[in-house]
């Protein structure tokens, strides 16, 4: 094990703002405001001092990179590993985003009474107003799309090439296709909302359900949900499927070959899974549709009465009082499947994990489950009462008052996560306690440990110190 010291996070005289970590877990950034100023520290190294730091510190997706916006005055700028940018009436911390490739940069900024995208400090035309939460790099970062208003009307921009202008754009619709070269979005034309793709419109329909639209992982095909008066349907490449009372909730789902599509439907008080155009079994309720990585076999879980339970390939699994949604996975090799259960006991609710259809043991609550890359193990945390552990084939790691999110390392020989124990935090590497720190850091739904072949690092907090702690397994 070797320790790097990259940050002291000296605040006797300052408050903490902010704080971020890099992707890869080797490095840090947070704010400060001491006294009448407000200033970042990158690695343990003092930035220039602001009039105030909005937002917190981002890294690059290569965690080469530091940005954050900051204010001067009446001015805001966006700083870029410490230099700094242009000057504006104001930025929106949001919008501000490092392409997929680590190369660029974007934002949105404000001068005067109109607002304008700037990439890599260069100014696109200046618009009424940007729509928030749509600027965005495709996934090649070669190009730019967000959605503009000039006056009444509202369009979407790709690399500063104006679309056509729409009453409205539907919120979070505006998408790149997988390999860069497409775009899609929901258009508002009055009281009706239509998709358009690639510049080119398809049927107007009373409505299109929020968060449908989507491609396949090949580019080549879209999806959607759509509404005439009261009934919803699924249209596919332009053709509409068969209409229906009620469609489950979220987007139609392809396979990762993009040869199929699946989604819930719903006649009466019936559901059931549509399986291309083929209508599956009819249930009280449908849920947690998955397609299995090989394409082979779809799955998902159904409500029979006040029961549920897993259906695999047209293969009921038991019933249970409940199935967490959603937690229906597959192996990476497509032959196993797991997912958590529910069930009532006299004195509350237990739950647990279903394997290959065999219950493991109960819990007061079970999550966050994943296989290893060679398919052989299974791993989850568990909690009884207010202690938490960590199962690795069915087999409990010693119960902390805490545990993270547990990582298999890329031989699938080894399972590591974060613990706390009282004032204690450290990291658990096949059942064998480090260190211990005051603190591990990481972020929200995150192990905070990266793994590179053999190897394995996270930054751990000790006093005022942060460390780069750097492990072999």
């Amino acid at each position: 094990m070797s320790e790097q010291l990259i940050a002291r996070l000296d605040l006797s005289s300052a408050t903490l703002t902010a704080l971020a970590t890099s992707r890869n877990s080797q490095r840090v950034a947070y704010a400060v405001k001491a006294k009448e100023k407000m200033l970042v520290y990158v690695d343990g190294k003092e930035e220039k001092p602001y009039d105030a730091i909005i937002g917190e510190p981002i890294f690059s997706p290569d965690s080469k990179h530091v940005a954050y916006v900051a204010q001067v005055g009446s001015k805001n700028l966006v700083v870029i590993d410490g230099q700094d940018g242009k000057l504006y009436d104001g930025i929106a911390a949001p919008s501000l985003v490092f392409s997929p490739d680590s190369q660029h940069v974007s934002y949105a900024a404000k001068h005067g009474s109109s607002v304008l995208v700037v990439v890599d400090e260069n100014e696109d035309q200046a618009y009424d107003g940007i729509r928030e939460g749509t600027l965005m790099f495709s996934p090649d970062s070669q190009h730019v799309a967000y959605g503009a208003q000039q006056g009444d009307r509202v369009f979407v921009v790709v690399d500063a090439n104006e679309g056509k202008g729409y009453d409205d754009i539907g919120a979070g619709s505006l998408s790149f296709s997988p390999n860069s070269l497409r775009v899609s979005y929901v258009a508002n034309i009055g009281a009706k909302q239509l998709v358009v793709i690639d510049n080119k419109e398809e049927k107007q329909y009373d409505g299109i359900m929020a968060g449908t639209l989507i491609f396949s992982s090949d580019s080549r095909r879209t999806a959607y949900i759509a509404r005439v008066g009261q009934k919803q349907f699924v249209v596919v490449d332009g053709k509409e499927s068969k209409q229906y009372d009620g469609t489950a909730l979220g987007p139609p789902i392809f396979s990762s070959d993009s040869n199929h599509v699946a989604y819930g439907a719903q006649l009466g008080n019936k559901w059931f899974v549509v399986i291309d155009d083929n209508e599956e079994k009819q249930w009280d309720g449908v849920d947690n549709i998955i397609f299995s990585p090989d394409n082979q076999y779809v799955a998902y879980s159904a409500k029979s009465g006040g029961k549920n339970l897993v259906v695999i390939d047209g293969q009921e699994g038991k019933l249970f009082n409940g199935i967490a949604a959603p937690s229906l996975i597959f192996s990476p090799d497509s032959k196993r499947v797991a997912y958590m259960a529910r069930i009532r006991k006299l004195f509350g609710e237990k739950r647990f994990v279903v394997i290959d259809g065999k219950e493991e043991k109960q819990y007061d609550d079970v999550g966050d489950h994943i296989f290893s890359p060679n398919n052989q193990k299974l791993a989850y945390r568990a909690r009884l009462g207010k202690k938490t552990s960590v199962v690795v084939n069915g087999k409990e790691g010693k119960f902390y008052d805490g545990t993270g999110i547990p990582a298999f390392s890329p031989d699938s020989q080894h399972v590591v996560y974060g613990a706390q124990e009282g004032n204690s935090a450290f990291v658990v590497v096949d059942g064998k306690e480090g260190k211990s720190y005051d603190g591990v850091l990481r972020k929200e739904n995150e192990s905070g440990i990266f793994f590179s072949n053999n190897h394995f690092c996270y930054l751990a907090m000790m006093g005022i110190d942060i460390y780069l702690v750097e492990e072999s397994v």
